[in-house]
């Protein structure tokens, strides 16, 4: 009777703590083995008894992780007392899992003889094994797929004992011949194998459905084993990458680099890490945006640019934010933001289209169409739709802070217009923009790097991008008038100081510069990578679209649960 071993069998195998009989099946007759697996338990749970008794706690069981990596260092041991290195520095196998896979199907015909017969080597990590004395069945997956091996004991000869070494989880390469059993499956008899990492520590029990998300995020690489469609949404983030650097390099756009590490955090409403440079002996920050730089470039001769990278806000973590995150910045020279506009409609669909199939998307429970052209909406009309406040009514911060109050706002003593105003914005209109949208012509209060609209005093020509309630994108037609650019800065520098807002935008001196030698009209475009991977993959929170999204440490969130 075949015996079925999987992790999430555990419970079902004899533990390292039973009998010698039982335990027989983890280390055979193996005469140096046993004895020292016996003596390091022993060893183990006397001195975890000790310190117990010395802390007055009750007696405690050894915990069952232990008991199994135990078990598997001596398993190691015992390789390496056979003359196997269980870590070897290279494998050569012939091809992916699914390559062979694929190659066999194209010649298992009817009329197929021993002669069609391929031999392979393939390697990846054991997902189960089956044994039944004189053969064993082991299933092992790499990136491509997975493929059962057959190991026979007549076949094998002496290697086939090393089995009683391996683990589920262990990584193995297998060479032998293409065939399928008598149930239809396609296997690998095995003629010879080789050891290529032994785990030392055993897969979750529930790792054929690892669903603790904590777990998930701060151990990614468990969750990408558990969960092998987990990988699909990080194949088509970077497909969703590529298709965006295709489209600007297609339209003759640059792709630069500019710098992490800044003297000045300018170019968003955000605030910075700060840094240090021992060197410069000089105070530092992460950029929170690329703005500025790139702005540089234009005015230096560069007519289209582009920048792919990492941003950083020291800012609250939730559903679709992270301290640190993608942005696509782009700048074209003598475009504006409907130019953009125009930009960000292809650019989306068609990606959507490439690589998904269609640019109707389905994104918690309703169907996005990312399908050109998409709605325009005026920011002021639509927020007096939604809201009943008409913000020009309200020109200052005090009678707005009024209205917002009586709207039931969570408004504090010291609110900026441009603040209170995104606040209106988040609460009344950006949930209500399911289907792609474009918001257009913000206030100049919250816009100071925009051009300002001459048939409408006080707005600036800027639109944002919002789908399925979310903002995934943002673009001005950029302000080149350097004595304007200046009162702007400076007018954001009185509101640091006054509303003790240290998420307003900063003067950077230097760009100011810049721009005093000219710079042409530009259109300029922040767009969010990790919300449109959302969108597009079908993610609810950004944390499934970031391999390794920011975590409270493990202490530091022990010593908050202590206090708690």
């Amino acid at each position: 009777m075949i015996q079925f071993l999987l992790i999430g069998q555990l419970s079902a195998m004899p533990t390292i703590t039973q009998t010698s009989e039982n335990t027989t099946d983890w280390f055979g007759s193996d005469p140096y083995s046993m004895p020292l697996f016996r003596r390091t338990m022993a060893s183990y749970n006397s001195d975890t008894q000790k310190l117990h008794r010395k802390a007055g706690l009750p007696k405690e069981m050894p915990d069952r992780d232990d008991e199994l990596t135990l078990s598997r260092k001596v398993k190691l041991k015992r390789l390496t007392d056979n003359g196997i290195d269980p870590y070897p520095p290279r494998y050569t196998r012939t091809s992916p899992i699914s390559d062979a896979i694929e190659n066999f199907e194209s010649i298992d015909t009817p009329d197929c003889t021993s002669q069609n017969e391929q031999s392979v080597s393939l390697s990846g990590r054991i997902m189960s094994i089956r044994s039944m004395g004189k053969a064993s069945f082991l299933d092992i997956r790499d990136a491509s797929g997975t493929i059962q091996t057959l190991m026979r004991q007549n076949v094998l000869e002496q290697s086939y004992e090393t089995l009683k070494d391996i683990d589920i989880g262990d990584f193995i390469g297998v060479t032998g011949t293409v065939m399928r059993t008598r149930t239809g499956q396609i296997t690998v008899d095995t003629k010879e194998f080789v050891v290529l990492s032994k785990g030392l520590r055993p897969l979750p029990e529930k790792w054929h459905g690892l669903r603790d998300v904590e777990i998930r995020y701060r151990q990614r690489y468990l969750d990408l084993i558990a969960n092998p469609q987990v990988k699909d949404t990080f194949v088509q983030r970077g497909k969703i990458i590529k298709g965006i650097r295709d489209f600007f390099d297609d339209r003759g756009f640059i792709e630069v680099d500019t710098p992490i590490m800044v003297p000045v955090a300018a170019g968003a409403h955000a605030r910075p890490f700060i840094t240090h440079h021992n060197a410069l002996d000089q105070q530092l920050y992460l950029r929170i945006a690329t703005e500025l730089y790139l702005k540089r470039l234009i005015v230096g001769g560069f007519d289209k640019v582009y920048e792919l990278g990492r941003v950083f806000r020291n800012e609250g973590i939730d559903q679709d934010h992270n301290p640190e995150f993608t942005l696509l910045e782009s700048y074209e020279a003598y475009a504006d933001y409907f130019s953009v506009m125009t930009m960000v409609e292809e650019m989306v669909s068609k990606i959507a289209t490439d690589i998904f199939g269609s640019a109707k998307i389905p994104f918690d429970g309703h169907i996005i169409d990312f399908s050109p052209p998409w709605a325009k909406l005026d920011l002021r009309e639509e927020l007096l739709a939604r809201s009943g406040i008409d913000i020009d009514e309200y020109p200052d911060d005090h009678s707005l802070t009024q209205v917002a109050r009586n709207k039931g706002l969570d408004v504090g003593p010291l609110e900026s217009r441009g603040r209170l105003i995104d606040k209106l914005l988040s609460t009344y209109v950006e949930p209500n923009l399911i289907q792609p949208t474009f918001l257009l012509d913000y206030p100049e209060d919250m816009s100071p790097l925009a051009k300002a609209k001459k048939d409408q005093p006080g707005y600036v020509e800027r639109f944002e991008a919002f789908a399925a309630g979310m903002e995934i994108a943002n673009s001005y037609t950029e302000l080149n008038d350097p004595v304007v650019q200046r009162e702007r800065f400076e007018s954001q520098e009185k509101i640091r100081d006054i509303y003790e807002d240290d998420e307003v935008d900063r003067k950077d001196e230097d760009f100011l510069t810049s721009i005093e030698y000219g710079m042409p009209p530009t259109g300029g475009l922040g767009m969010g990578i990790d919300r449109l991977v959302m969108l597009l993959t079908g993610q609810a929170s950004i944390r499934d679209i970031l391999l390794f999204p920011q975590m409270r440490s493990i202490n530091e969130q022990q010593n908050s649960e202590d206090l708690e």
